[in-house]
């Protein structure tokens, strides 16, 4: 059955397959004391700037737990979008295992607005309220949408002015960056982002995600002077990666993935924004030329579905990344399903209508899409 349902569907890249294997080469340092480890270190701070620390871990979920918790005390609450995966797609992992409050406010279109702030701010001293301290962003959104530059800066400024620090999911951050134009950096450090959940698995990886501190923001380490105490977000990482069963005991197997996919210490900088989308390993990097076509292959999908007609099939939300989000009949939808594998989103606009959710991945091929819009086609 071919698949449209989600990125995670797709194979592990050659590319990684291969990094994965060169890993293999007789025994290493466990728990991240080794040479890839070391190398991917260099390549974060290449990419993200020289303060950037790189802590690998086994999934997003627990690069997100992770992230929350190194710059949340216990009494902290998390600000997120209503459709946040933290919110509503991890089983309550930041409040079972993290201990923390997320704060839902409303999203259009998946984003934040700056003052979606505003609501919380007023809880800040009450001690009968979780207290505001993390602002949470999902790029690109849950819902296929992209922040601009502009948009993070504003909504980083805005939490920072509450002396709030800011998260970033970035279990689709390439896909982001794609979209639109710009460098992994730019969408990150250089807006303020404190600490980032950075993926791969979407992206060309088989296992593994990263934890990345980008600023020194305080942890609930901060909080006391306890001798030995963590002083910071990259102090307290190491001890909530063990604590929370995330470090990976051979985890030159996770960094190496996360390499292939960044590139290696001293590959073209600049992120890779450059020509030559197409090539190998000396071109661009692994995962622009993978968000790209994921990027391409939903662009093409929303124009045929578009053509097939609005009355009949309707999109939903923007397209500005690697999903599709659209309305049609539910028998439509069923029948679809036989072949290609994708998920409901919500209700439609009326009960015999559905909104589905289609997503193309660094695998997913023109004729592959061309094929689902003719089956699509054929069933109207």
């Amino acid at each position: 059955m071919q698949h449209f349902a989600s990125d995670n569907y797709a194979s592990v890249h050659p590319e990684v397959m291969a990094a994965i294997a060169a890993a293999n080469d007789g025994p290493a340092v466990a728990y991240g004391d080794d040479p890839v480890t070391e190398r991917l270190g260099e390549r974060v701070r290449e990419v993200f700037g020289d303060r950037a620390v790189a802590f690998p871990v086994i999934n997003g979920t627990g690069a997100n737990v992770i992230s929350l918790m190194a710059v949340t005390p216990r009494w902290g609450g998390v600000v997120a979008s209503d459709v946040a995966h933290v919110n509503t797609d991890e089983n309550g992992a930041p409040e079972r295992v993290g201990g923390l409050k997320v704060l839902a406010s409303p999203s259009v279109d998946g984003r934040l607005a700056p003052d979606a702030l505003d609501r919380w701010a007023g809880d800040r001293g009450d001690v009968h309220r979780a207290q505001p301290v993390v602002l949470s962003i999902t790029q690109s959104t849950e819902l296929g949408t992209v922040y601009s530059v502009a948009h993070l800066k504003e909504l980083a400024d805005a939490a920072h002015a509450l002396g709030m620090r800011v998260h970033l999911d970035g279990s689709r951050l390439a896909n982001a960056a794609a979209a639109l134009g710009t460098g992994l950096r730019e969408l990150t450090t250089d807006v303020g982002v404190d600490i980032l959940s950075l993926g791969a698995a979407k992206i060309g990886g088989m296992i593994g995600e990263a934890v990345v501190v980008l600023s020194e923001p305080w942890g609930e380490g901060g909080a006391t002077t306890a001798p030995g105490a963590p002083r910071s977000a990259a102090e307290a990482v190491p001890f909530l990666r063990k604590a929370t069963m995330q470090l990976a005991s051979k985890s030159r197997f996770v960094s190496a993935q996360l390499l292939a996919v960044l590139g290696e210490p001293g590959s073209p900088t600049g992120d890779g924004l450059h020509d030559g989308l197409g090539e190998g390993p000396s071109g661009s990097p692994l995962w622009l030329r993978n968000a790209a076509h994921a990027n391409a292959m939903a662009a093409r999908l929303r124009a045929g579905v578009e053509s097939v007609g609005a009355d009949v099939v309707r999109v939903t939300r923007p397209t500005d990344a690697n999903a599709v989000f659209a309305t049609l009949p539910r028998p439509v939808a069923d029948r679809l399903r036989t072949d290609y594998r994708f998920y409901d989103w919500a209700a439609g606009e009326t009960p015999d209508r559905v909104e589905v959710r289609w997503m193309c991945s660094w695998d997913t091929s023109e004729e592959q899409v061309d094929g689902f819009l003719t089956a699509l086609t054929a069933l109207l």
